[in-house]
C-alpha cells in the first residue's frame, strides 16, 4: 500500500481490488481527477489501511481473497464507521446489489464499467457526504426526528443508524413533506445522477431499507408515481 503524503490536502481514496490491472487503471483515473489514491490487494490489507490512515472514500471490489469485500463492508459498518464506500463487482445479480446496499454501500457499479462513470460516482458520493446539510423543517413527522447538523435520526426517541445515502434520501423527502417525487427525480436530486447512468431500482431498494429501519408509517408509495414523506 503506497503511503500518503501528509501535505496532500486532496480527498484520499483507497482502491481495493485483487486484480493489479484494475487497481492500476482505476488509480490512474482517480489520480487524474485530483485525488490522493492508495491501493490494497486484499481485504485484510484494506482493513489495516483504514485503521492506519482513514481515507475519505473506499472503492471496494467484492471478490477478494481472505477477507471478502462484503465481509470488509460488514466489519466497517459494525464498527460504526460511515466512511463512504463505492462497490465494484463482477456480480450483476439483483440479490448481490441489494445485499451490498443493505450492508451500507453508498453506490454500486458492475464490471465492466466506464472509468468516467466511476469518477462521476465518486464525485457524487463525496459531494453528498461532505456537502452542506439539508434544511429539514422542525418535526417533519410525528415521532420522527432528523438532525441535519449531526446527521442523526430518531424514531420515538430511539436512535436509528442510517447510511449516508439513506440519510440523504430521508432528509430530502422530509424537507418536502407531502410532495411526491418520482424515482427519476430522486435519482437526480439525491443521487446527482440520471436514470441512464443508474437504475431507478436503486431508489426502490433504499426506500425499502428505510422502511425496514424506520417502520412503515412515514414513507408513502404513491402508486404509479413515486414516494412522499407523510407528516
Amino acid at each position: 500500500m503506497a503511503p500518503s503524503s501528509a501535505a496532500d490536502t486532496s480527498p484520499s481514496l483507497l482502491v481495493v481490488d485483487d486484480d493489479s490491472r484494475v487497481r492500476a487503471v482505476v488509480s490512474w483515473q482517480l489520480e487524474a481527477e485530483g485525488y490522493a489514491v492508495r491501493e490494497a490487494a486484499d481485504g485484510n490489507a484494506a482493513w489495516q489501511g483504514i485503521l492506519d490512515d482513514r481515507p475519505d472514500l473506499v472503492v471496494l471490489d467484492l471478490s477478494l481473497p481472505g477477507l471478502g469485500g462484503l465481509d470488509l463492508l460488514r466489519r466497517l459498518r459494525d464498527s460504526g464507521d460511515q466512511i463512504p464506500v463505492v462497490v465494484l463487482s463482477g456480480r450483476s445479480g439483483e440479490g448481490d446489489r441489494i445485499l451490498g446496499l443493505d450492508l451500507g454501500a453508498d453506490d454500486y457499479l458492475v464490471k465492466p464499467f466506464s472509468l468516467g462513470e466511476l469518477a462521476a460516482r465518486v464525485r457524487s458520493v463525496l459531494r453528498r457526504t461532505n456537502g452542506a446539510p439539508v434544511a429539514v423543517p422542525a418535526g417533519p413527522a410525528q415521532g420522527l426526528h432528523i438532525d441535519p447538523s449531526t446527521r442523526e435520526v430518531e424514531v420515538d426517541g430511539a436512535p436509528v443508524p442510517l447510511t449516508a445515502r439513506e440519510f440523504d434520501l430521508l432528509a430530502f423527502l422530509a424537507a418536502h413533506p407531502r410532495q411526491v417525487f418520482t424515482r427519476a427525480q430522486l435519482l437526480e436530486r439525491v443521487w446527482s445522477s440520471q436514470s441512464g447512468w443508474q437504475s431507478e431500482a436503486t431508489v426502490t431498494e433504499h426506500v425499502h431499507r428505510l422502511r425496514h429501519k424506520l417502520g412503515h408509517r412515514f414513507l408513502v408509495t404513491v402508486r404509479g408515481v413515486g414516494y412522499r414523506l407523510e407528516p
